[in-house]
């Protein structure tokens, strides 16, 4: 690993002098690191300056009657632990608790969750120095170890996003709060995810994340994931879903999945099914089937869309169900 210089900010607007708009200056951000520590040691990112988050400020979890703010640098062991999330925000609290290790979950934040960057082994090793998520022209993951790659939008890279929490927040219509030089901004978090080979998110070299908004919920939320490895893994297939349960019908559903595709899904096609609908198994079935129907698999990954249609169909039983 190169040297760097190292800045310390204590502040989330104390970073902002020390940023560049310039992706191609090598400055960092660091919250907890966990991410960018990989990144480093494969030389997938050489920094030349690391501003490091020990931002008091960012360390928040506020709620009131019209929404839910949480700090960028609030851990995911927070969330997951936390007795209110896990009464009102039960989709959040089990993407977090569902996330890595107790060990990572106590030092991993939320923003570093929403923005870590894709799991792909070909992008992550120095050996593949031509992948195109590197800036190269070669996807080596369209024709080879493609297991648990991208079973929508395949092409040209079809890496997955590896954000527990993004389905979740997403489907709680969740929106991002970011700062910088020209001030702060709000973006919705279904905005906030971008495919593009260079980056996955919209967030400006000179910006930073300081907190997610949730808007009070108005009814029911659910998340799950499937794992090859129980203990700890990223998942397969994950996905996530709230509505307003009336009269044993399901409005305003809205459905996400993670893990099979470049941003998190949104599967309208699902929602066009079950939406306004007193759920049933036979419901459910149908309309996880809709949600996967457009799937396009590679070679080794044609499990997902058999795999992603078994969690979603459970997933909306019970959100519809009897409490």
């Amino acid at each position: 690993m190169k040297a760097f210089e190292y800045v310390r900010a204590t502040t989330a607007r104390s970073a902002l002098p020390h940023l560049s708009p310039r992706r191609e200056d090598g400055i960092h951000v660091k919250g907890a690191g966990i991410d960018l520590l990989d990144l480093a040691k494969e030389r997938v990112i050489e920094p030349r300056r690391l501003v490091s988050l020990d931002a008091t400020d960012l360390e928040f979890l506020d709620v009131d009657r019209d929404a839910w703010r949480i700090g960028a640098a609030v851990t995911l062991a927070q969330l997951a632990e936390h007795d209110a999330v896990r009464a009102d925000l039960p989709a959040l609290a089990a993407a977090a608790l569902e996330a890595a290790t107790p060990q990572v979950r106590n030092r991993a934040t939320i923003a570093g969750n929403l923005c870590q960057r894709p799991r792909c082994w070909y992008f992550r090793n120095a050996v593949f120095a031509d992948c195109a998520k590197r800036g190269g022209r070669t996807c080596y993951a369209l024709d080879g170890e493609n297991a648990y790659h991208a079973i929508f939008d395949v092409r040209p890279c079809p890496i997955v996003h590896p954000s527990n929490l993004a389905p979740a927040l997403l489907a709680l219509g969740a929106r991002a709060q970011v700062l910088g030089p020209a001030g702060p901004r709000t973006i919705p978090l279904e905005e906030f995810f971008v495919r593009d080979l260079a980056r996955e998110h919209v967030l400006a070299p000179d910006e930073i994340l300081t907190s997610i908004e949730v808007p009070a919920p108005a009814g029911r939320n659910v998340y799950g994931e499937v794992r090859a490895k129980q203990s700890f893994d990223f998942p397969l297939v994950s996905a996530a879903a709230s509505a307003r349960v009336v009269g044993g019908r399901l409005h305003d559903l809205a459905v996400w999945l993670g893990a099979v595709a470049p941003t998190p899904r949104r599967a309208t096609e699902a929602e066009a099914v079950a939406g306004g609908q007193a759920i049933t198994p036979e419901l459910a079935a149908k309309a996880a089937r809709a949600a996967f129907a457009p799937a396009t698999p590679l070679a080794k990954n044609a499990y997902k869309v058999e795999v992603g249609q078994a969690l979603l169909t459970d997933l909306l039983v019970r959100l519809g169900g009897e409490r």
